[in-house]
């Protein structure tokens, strides 16, 4: 019987690829639901004990909806080398194909990618089999992190690179096609862990915590708090010539790992927001995932929402936290992002002295307004994916996708919810219970060319 919290409860590992079709709904699925949730997480095969949650190999969830119907789902390991014991650390360096490909899935210019930081994406069929490595036609030469950022507006692919060795942070883009047409190092950057970042509508905002490259650390993730390192936000311009110009701010000790949202305000000023923890708050989250003694029982148990507002004019930065629930995984309408948004949603978690409870949670930025949609005892809900409707007239007018872990039952739903009002629409039964993952997409079938399965 294994310690390890992330082999455990909601994180225990699938042993098995399965496919099935015609899936049981109660409720009515929407018809302009036509496409595909994919969902990513961590699941080593059978018999393999990673040394920390981010370590096990990438199997990736889908969810094929079309008009009304559920009609599969599938799971799928994400055939990297690391999936056959490959190490990331070889004689001539690291190999950035040797990937856990396990944090994200998106698509971008027709293809399917698998993310994982510390590596090269890897590509994906629409029914989720393993094509390989993808390295944009030869143009990405560093690992890409797992939060890309697309322009709304533009259809530009905007993400990074960082590494614990210089250069430690390089930035690209790609356009709507997935070309890289823009690749520079930010200056001034650190080994600091990037795990997200920000894309406003006129800048591209990095974030340094505490967390920074650790040689003594041996979970196999190199990385701890250091109250030597500087947390810093920093600013850049968009456009090709941005790096010239690259302002970082200092902020107080924590560390963030991922955006809310990003946007100017009506003075110019950069608003930023996403959970974040202090050092206590690391310190359990660390140990709860590489299963050292001292771990809380839940990794996101002191993940609080935070405000950051930077003053180009004057250099000053203004922050609090705005709220005192225990969230992780925030998401928003994607298409305000970079652009103020009303709404945000996250999950929230127990916090460090178990109280509280796992669900959906919606934020009016305007009011101040918190509505959790409760799922129930013993029951997980992943990242909640905004799916506007087909003729949205309002920024949250549309639908948020959650796969739910039920531990009692030892099965797992696919919850479709009123993104207005949190209320349940329709409820898909999944074959087995879906291990507790990381993040995923909404792919609509018009975003996939060939998307005939």
């Amino acid at each position: 019987m294994t310690s390890k919290p992330y082999l455990t409860g909601h994180f225990t590992p699938l042993t098995e690829e399965v496919t099935a079709i015609d899936l049981t709904i109660e409720g009515s699925l929407p018809p302009e639901l036509t496409g595909r949730l994919l969902r990513n997480g961590h699941n080593p095969k059978p018999g393999v004990t990673p040394t920390h949650w981010f370590k096990g190999s990438g199997m990736v969830h889908g969810i094929r909806l079309r008009e009304g119907r559920a009609e599969w789902y599938r799971n799928r390991w994400v055939h990297t080398p690391a999936l056959d014991g490959a190490p990331y650390m070889t004689e001539q360096g690291p190999d950035l194909t040797a990937s856990a490909a396990g944090t994200h899935i998106i698509e971008h210019g027709g293809r399917l990618l698998a993310l994982c930081e510390s590596n090269l994406p890897f590509e994906l069929t629409p029914e989720l089999e393993t094509v390989g490595a993808h390295d944009f036609d030869g143009r990405l030469r560093t690992a890409m992190t797992a939060h890309p950022k697309e322009d709304p507006l533009t259809g530009e692919l905007h993400f990074f690179g960082s590494s614990p060795f210089p250069p430690y942070l390089m930035y690209y883009v790609a356009d709507a096609k997935g070309v890289v047409v823009h690749s520079a190092e930010v200056p001034g950057a650190t080994a600091s862990l990037k795990h997200d970042f920000a894309l406003t509508r006129r800048h591209v905002v990095f974030i340094e915590g505490n967390v920074t490259f650790d040689p003594d650390n041996h979970s196999g993730i190199p990385y701890s708090w250091s109250d030597r390192q500087p947390a810093r936000i920093g600013v850049m311009p968009r456009g090709t010539d941005g790096t010239q110009y690259v302002r970082w701010f200092s902020i107080e000790p924590g560390n963030m790992l991922h955006v809310s949202n990003a946007y100017e305000d009506g003075q110019g000023r950069i608003v930023l927001e996403g959970p974040t923890v202090d050092r206590e708050g690391f310190r359990l989250s660390w140990n709860w995932w590489a299963g050292a003694p001292g771990r809380g029982s839940e990794p996101a148990a002191r993940s609080y929402t935070r405000r950051w507002v930077v003053d180009l004019a004057d250099g000053s930065v203004d922050e609090q936290i705005i709220d005192d629930l225990a969230v992780e995984f925030p998401t928003i309408n994607e298409q305000y992002l970079g652009a103020e948004s009303r709404y945000q949603y996250a999950i929230s978690f127990p916090d460090e002295k178990g109280l509280g409870s796992y669900g959906v949670v919606k934020y009016d930025r305007t009011t101040g307004a918190r509505r959790i949609h409760q799922v129930g005892d013993a029951r997980m809900p992943s990242e909640a994916v905004f799916v506007p409707a087909a003729s949205a007239s309002g920024e949250d007018d549309g639908y948020l996708l959650t796969v739910v872990s039920d531990l009692k039952q030892d099965a797992s739903q696919l919850l479709v919810l009123d993104a207005s009002g949190l209320d349940r629409i329709a409820t898909v039964h999944l074959p087995h219970r879906v291990t507790a993952g990381v993040h995923g997409s909404w792919i609509p079938d018009s975003d996939l060319e060939n998307s005939e399965g």
